[in-house]
């Protein structure tokens, strides 16, 4: 570990509402606190029911004591989680930072919390660093207002919100692909979010799980919000095409959210209600895994995904992934773990779906892959990723304050050899952790690359 760095987090998601962007948010936080870190996570406001509909406490959560957190006063705002808040930026949250005395700060979302990020980083002269987790245009159904031109100015502001950072991050180069489309600029990389191997892995005594769970030999898992992007729909559809052919077939069900009470009325309507568990949220992340290992198949039929931190976790306890053809899935359910179908399409959910169950030693041998796949994704390999790049995005900005002041000292005068800030470094072209990363067309600097799972990871059509 190099210099200690105190980092400012914002993220406008976070604990309870259920969400990878929290989980990935307290797993990276955990580890780099544990390497001696401070982190400090500003965050909308909660609930007492916004807790209680995951089966909360009303208290804060407890991450160490080198990683604290502040809510920020919040409004409740419609999404997929029935718990979602949003905060009205009053530029006055750098005050509260400047306390803390960041290093650096990480945006995660372009909205409020995030505005007031941004707004703090400028006030205090500290790097920004921004994450975009969400293709924003495709959320925009929770938006009161539905028109092709909100799309193309959500794309727009999207854009531009992160062209204040640094440097930006995604877990899906399908997301800079339309950024970059509507002027995206900042130098940026491919970063997964962390997967805690620790607790999903493969276990030994599937049989003994399933009869826990009540689960039959043919059990397909989702895992995470129950919201209308995520197409869960398509995939009880799918388990009712296929129940004459296969009797034991089940769907369960993990998670909560607003299309809870309309995918339970889906199911009566087709005659599935015996077929589809609903297990609600686990917040015992053990007994998550344990769920993992006494499936089957994990489906992901959703179209808004950058990764699927719930796929990565199916992966990593050995199950073989059936996913939609779209935005970030491309980039990591490949022919070596599981299978792609065209978005929307139930019945090719249902091929893919029986394609597996039918074949035992296909089951195995994406299993075996996905496992594979994803020891890159552990939690403390992407915290080393990460403090490898907050060290050189504050090492640059440091240099940068060096030059300038040697330019207004020098007027005229050129800087010496090294003056200038190394941007490339950000995002240089190298292999990192087993992935090949190579140079981006249109790209700030020289020299800054992309995961090369980028290929796969276009959005089609």
């Amino acid at each position: 570990m190099g210099t200690v760095m105190r980092i400012g987090v914002f993220s406008d998601n976070f604990y309870p509402e259920l969400s990878g962007i929290a989980d990935s948010i307290v797993a990276v936080g955990c580890e780099l606190a544990g390497r001696g870190h401070h982190i400090h996570i500003y965050a909308p406001r909660y609930t007492r029911p916004d807790h209680a509909r995951l089966g909360l406490p009303p208290d804060e959560i407890e991450l160490g004591r080198a990683v604290g957190v502040t809510r920020l006063p919040s409004l409740p705002y419609p999404t997929g989680t029935a718990q979602g808040r949003i905060v009205v930026p009053t530029g006055r949250c750098w005050r509260r930072l400047r306390r803390f005395r960041p290093d650096l700060v990480h945006v995660h979302l372009p909205f409020g919390v995030g505005l007031e990020g941004v707004r703090a980083a400028r006030m205090l002269g500290t790097p920004l660093v921004g994450t975009n987790h969400t293709p924003l245009t495709e959320f925009l159904g929770y938006a009161p207002v539905r028109a092709d031109w909100l799309r193309r100015l959500a794309a727009r502001y999207t854009a531009w919100f992160y062209n204040r950072c640094d440097f930006v991050s995604s877990p899906a180069r399908a997301i800079f692909d339309e950024m970059e489309t509507f002027g995206f600029r900042a130098p940026h990389r491919v970063v997964s979010n962390p997967i805690r191997l620790d607790v999903f892995s493969p276990r030994p005594d599937k049989a003994r799980l399933k009869r826990k769970f009540g689960f039959p030999e043919m059990t397909i898992l989702y895992a995470g919000r129950l919201a209308a992007e995520k197409r869960l729909d398509l995939a009880i559809e799918a388990v009712a095409a296929l129940a004459a052919a296969y009797p034991e077939i089940c769907l369960a069900l993990v998670g909560r959210g607003a299309q809870e009470d309309g995918l339970k009325a889906l199911c009566a309507s087709l005659g599935v209600e015996e077929r589809v568990k609903f297990l609600g949220f686990l917040p015992d992340v053990r007994r998550l895994a344990e769920v993992y290992n006494a499936s089957d198949v994990f489906v992901i039929p959703s179209t808004a995904e950058t990764q699927s931190m719930a796929a990565m976790q199916a992966m990593a306890c050995g199950l073989p992934v059936v996913g939609a053809r779209a935005w970030g899935l491309t980039e990591y359910i490949t022919e070596a773990n599981g299978i792609l179908v065209d978005p929307g399409d139930r019945d090719a959910l249902a091929r893919g779906v029986a394609c597996l169950l039918r074949r035992p030693e296909l089951r195995r041998r994406l299993g075996s892959g996905g496992r594979a796949f994803v020891r890159a994704f552990s939690a403390s390999a992407v915290a080393l990723e990460w403090e490898d790049l907050y060290g050189r995005v504050v090492e640059s900005a440091r240099r940068r304050r060096a030059g300038s002041l040697r330019a207004g000292s020098r007027a005229g005068a050129l800087d010496p050899p090294g003056g200038e800030p190394d941007e490339t470094q950000l995002c240089d072209s190298r292999v990192q952790r087993g992935r090949q990363y190579r140079p981006v067309s249109g790209d700030r600097f020289p020299g800054s690359a992309w995961d090369a799972r980028g290929d796969r990871g276009r959005r089609r059509g």
